[in-house]
This record gives C-alpha cells, structure tokens and sequence, in this order.
C-alpha cells in the first residue's frame, strides 16, 4: 500500500518522473561506456590456465636413469623458477610477447611452506583506482605442485584472448629471458633448464553478461535514488507552503482594525444607512 502510495505522488510530479530518467539513463551510458568517446568499459573478466614442465636435457618424466633426488631437485627448482617468473625483468619479457605494458601485468610468485602467505610482487602496491579497474587489469598467478617440478600458471585479463595470450606468453617469455641471461654467462645450451609447456591455454570469461547487469542494476539504483529525492523535496516544498499559508490565516485573523483595538479587538459595528 505504501509502495503505491510512492508511486502515485511520484508520477504526479512529471517532470521530476523525466529528470529522473534522464539521469539514471546518463549514468548507466558513463557506467558502461567511457564518455565521450563512448568506447565500452572493460567489465568482463577472463582467465586462462597452462602448466609448464621444469626439466633438464635428460629428462626426469621418461629417463629412468633419472633418481628419486634428481627428481626433488628438480621439484625445488621449479619453485625457484616460479619466484623468476614474477619478477620485473620476465615481466617485460612477458609483456612483450603478450603485447601489454609490463607495469600492468601484476604476478604472484608461488607459495611455499616457507612462505605459506602471498609476498608483494611486481606491480602489486595497491592503489585507490584499483577499486574501479580490478576488471581491467592483466594478472598472473603462478604455483608449484609441491611434489612433482610443474608449474600451474593462472592468467586474468579484460577478455577470453588475452587471457590465453598473457598464459602462454609467460611460458614463452620465461624461456626467452632464462635463454638471454645463459648466452650473457656463457651457459652451454646443454645444461639449460627445459621448459615444456603441457598444451596451450585457453581462455574463458568468468561473468558473462555482466553489461547487462551492470547496466540494469545501474538504472535502477540510480532511478530509485533520484525519484525518492525528488518525492523528498516535493514534500518539503508542499510542507513549507503549508506552514506559510497558516501563517497567513493567523496574522489575517488578529489584525486590528481602525480603532486601534479600543472595541475589543472585534471590528467596528454596522450602521445601516437610512434611506432618504
């Protein structure tokens, strides 16, 4: 019953009701859009997974004269490998073969029993605007099986491309950064640490419809806000009219007439005229 009552002095007040629309259509347009070049905001978010092998030239996975301990070498190196991969120089690497600035790509090395909570990594100081642009971001997580020398790499990105794109390219841009900085130390090619990529991403995006329910969710609000503001101020209007014209009717009826209230405050008496 209240609700309809809303509405009923709602829709009396018509141009409120239009100004009102106009503004939760403008906000929903900047919410979705990027004004004025109406470009969409990036709001989905996808992510794309691979995992990489950490392996010698003789490999560990089908080399039985491989051991137990070279096994957990191995193990413990792709920790370490892990850790690279997060740091600023393998990010521009990554970046550069993913086609995005590297100040962007925000990475989390892997975990360890060491250091079982997340370290600060390159590109993670927090920022205010985060807030608004957690959906436009590139970030990497990486993570070491404990047992085996694999590598899991979690990518997010604004779109289901990108994020198989950033995924693969870490793979790629680790290798091309371990292959520069052994050429620069003189490191035989034999003894470089293998990286083999167990297939290629593939991204997916995680909120799906999320324009339209950023932008439905949006109007009303922003309706419901307005329109409730606009009955507010109506009723202070309607409320401060009222108290005037009491005011009126007060002062109208203590007025004093001529006589100066000598009569008793009441007005002077008739006197009929006679007629001629």
């Amino acid at each position: 019953m209240d609700l309809g009552r809303h509405l009923r002095e709602l829709f009396g007040l018509r141009r409120s009701v239009v100004l009102c629309f106009l503004v939760a259509t403008f906000a929903t347009v900047n919410m979705t859009y990027k004004l004025p070049s109406l470009e969409p905001r990036a709001v989905e978010m996808a992510s794309a997974t691979t995992e990489v092998l950490v392996d010698t030239r003789l490999s560990s996975v089908h080399d039985l004269r491989q051991g137990s301990s070279e096994f957990e070498k191995m193990t413990n190196r792709a920790v370490l490998i892990g850790n690279v991969m997060a740091s600023p120089p393998v990010l521009r690497y990554i970046g550069r073969r993913a086609g995005v600035a590297p100040e962007r790509i925000r990475a989390q090395p892997p975990l360890t029993p060491d250091f079982p909570r997340p370290l600060s990594g390159f590109g993670e100081d927090p920022k205010t605007r985060d807030l608004l642009e957690s959906t436009d971001q590139y970030r990497l997580n990486i993570q070491a099986n404990p047992t085996v020398p694999i590598l899991q790499i979690y990518a997010q990105a604004p779109n289901a491309d990108a994020a198989a794109t950033l995924a693969n390219s870490a793979v790629v841009g680790l290798r091309d950064y371990l292959e520069d900085t052994a050429k620069a130390q003189g490191t035989p090619a034999e003894d470089l640490v293998r990286l083999s990529a167990l297939g290629r991403a593939k991204g997916v995006v995680i909120n799906g419809g999320i324009h339209f329910q950023l932008a439905l969710v949006t109007f009303l609000v922003v309706f419901g806000v307005s329109a409730a503001t606009a009955i507010l101020v109506a009723r202070i209007r309607r409320g401060w009219r009222e108290a005037d014209d009491a005011d009126a009717r007060r002062d109208g009826a203590t007025v004093p007439d001529g006589d100066g209230g000598r009569n008793g405050g009441q007005g002077r008496p008739t006197v009929p005229l006679r007629s001629a």
